[in-house]
């Protein structure tokens, strides 16, 4: 599923990749997250290296519309609620800023804690 954005001059194709990997970096900017999980619920979390943080998101685009998953690792001590917020508001401005791209919603699951 590729974000397609027709402009004045053609059409406009981002990856499902870019957006995943533009979350993920935001994601891991904000203080007390310790990384992106391999997103197996149930399994060891292990955190992913840069190249492969796209893997750690799901992007859904629909009828309802533009939805983020992210799954993260938490740093211990952290209030995961507040967290969860900032990487919400994040996540959308990023995506939007970069792209054009209105993400509707962006839903947390904390894989871990890091200690």
């Amino acid at each position: 599923m590729d974000a397609i954005q027709n402009m004045k001059n053609g059409q406009i194709k981002i990856a499902e990749e870019v957006v995943k990997t533009i979350a993920a970096l935001t994601a891991t900017r904000i203080e007390g997250v310790a990384g992106i999980s391999t997103g197996l619920a149930g399994g060891i979390a292990g955190i992913l290296g840069k190249k492969t943080l796209f893997k750690g998101t799901k992007l859904t685009n629909d009828e309802k519309g533009t939805f983020v998953d992210l799954y993260i690792i938490v740093e211990y001590g952290t209030k995961i609620p507040d967290i969860a917020w900032e990487i919400q508001d994040e996540v959308k401005k990023a995506i939007y800023s970069m792209t054009n791209l209105v993400v509707d919603e962006v839903n947390i699951h904390v894989q871990g804690v890091n200690f």
